[in-house]
């Protein structure tokens, strides 16, 4: 897919709102994720960051940089700062195309989802304190729909099905999950 194509479709996404499982919280706490995509010679790639597992939450997990907004900053900004202060993504490198909506998730956040492209070359440095590694999901994966497997979890006494991404080593569920298959819905086309 191309850098216009990917314009197109997920300028067409930048509403509405989704959720795992809504939360009693309120009010909600907005945060904003980096969802990097990177040209490499073999097609458009995520960047996606395991988180280390000593973490209070979500320890061990496949993630999108980003984190807690402050009160002045744009959802832009935040996830443009969150991502340089995790895996050392410098801001200038980063082009944003659009935003996915918002994602409200059972801590007690509502996530906003940026997507941006990013401007090879670039050298990373990961926060060991937060990321224990980065890796690279082909865009070519996440666009072939037998990727995307049903996957059950329970959460005030109900199950719930989510999608998940077994990719290789790696268990993408929860809430990047269901970012990255509103991500896939969006460039297939398919209403969200």
């Amino acid at each position: 897919m191309d850098k216009e194509s990917l314009l197109q479709r997920i300028a067409r996404a930048s509403q509405g709102e989704q959720g795992l499982i809504l939360p009693d919280h309120e009010p909600l706490v907005p945060a904003a994720v980096l969802i990097p995509l990177i040209e490499r010679p073999s097609g458009m790639h995520i960047l996606l960051p395991r988180r280390t597992e000593h973490l209070r939450r979500h320890p061990g997990q496949i993630s999108f940089p980003g984190g807690r907004m402050e009160s002045d900053e744009s959802v832009e900004a935040a996830a443009l700062r969150e991502s340089q202060e995790e895996i050392g993504l410098p801001p200038e490198r980063v082009e944003i195309i659009g935003r996915l909506g918002s994602w409200r998730v059972t801590t007690g956040f509502i996530i906003y989802p940026v997507v941006g492209i990013i401007q090879p070359p670039v050298r990373l440095k990961l926060d060991p304190r937060e990321v224990a590694e980065i890796f690279e999901l082909p865009l070519s994966f996440l666009l072939d729909p037998k990727n995307h497997k049903p996957h059950i979890v329970e959460y005030g006494g109900k199950k719930h099905e989510l999608i998940a991404l077994p990719y290789g080593d790696y268990f993408i569920w929860g809430a990047t999950a269901g970012m990255l298959h509103r991500l896939y819905r969006t460039l297939a086309g398919q209403s969200v």
